[in-house]
């Protein structure tokens, strides 16, 4: 698929100066105001520092095209509220660019590595195998009463949701030693 048609996540990781948190969540919430006017916006995500673990912020920004994306990257928007935040981090941010599944198999604060294309495929099919297996059981007694399709497209819609947000990011860290040996 060409890289205009498919969806782009554009990770952001930055460390904010200590006692600037506050002010940084502040700014935050006005940032993701905007991009949110932004055509093809798909949603921002934010992973906060965490003791001991990691100690920048992260931000995820979806866009459905890259087209859209860059119209965002370039805005006089983004740039304005960049240069607010100036005083408020360490350093200057550390952007990654992803598209389609690669985005599933990248760590957080670290540099894009791609693992093998037939490592991606196969932690793929398993973890689809066991969600979708565990999915089946578990909801298609409760919505018995709907139609065949209807019961495909729920079913598929929380997987697809599971896979971005709570298993993959959580299986590629399981099993990151494997996915990006040398």
């Amino acid at each position: 698929m060409e890289q205009q048609e498919q969806s782009v996540t554009v990770v952001i990781s930055q460390v904010v100066k200590s006692g600037c948190e506050s002010a940084y969540e502040a700014w935050l919430k006005d940032i993701t105001g905007v991009v949110r006017t932004y055509l093809g916006h798909l949603g921002t995500n934010v992973i906060r520092p965490q003791q001991g673990l990691h100690s920048e912020y992260v931000i995820i920004f979806r866009f459905d095209t890259y087209d859209n994306l860059k119209t965002w990257m370039e805005s006089g928007d983004r740039k304005y509220w960049l240069t607010q935040a100036q005083h408020l981090v360490q350093s200057e941010p550390y952007v990654q660019q992803l598209s389609g599944l690669e985005a599933w198999f990248s760590l957080p604060g670290k540099p894009l590595k791609t693992p093998p294309r037939y490592k991606t495929a196969l932690l793929t099919w398993a973890v689809v195998y066991v969600l979708i297996n565990l999915l089946n059981r578990l909801l298609t007694p409760l919505l018995a009463n709907l139609p065949p399709l209807i019961i495909s497209l729920i079913i598929s819609a929380i997987m697809v949701v599971l896979l971005t947000y709570v298993v993959m990011p959580r299986v590629t860290r399981l099993f990151s030693s494997w996915l990006y040996e040398k």
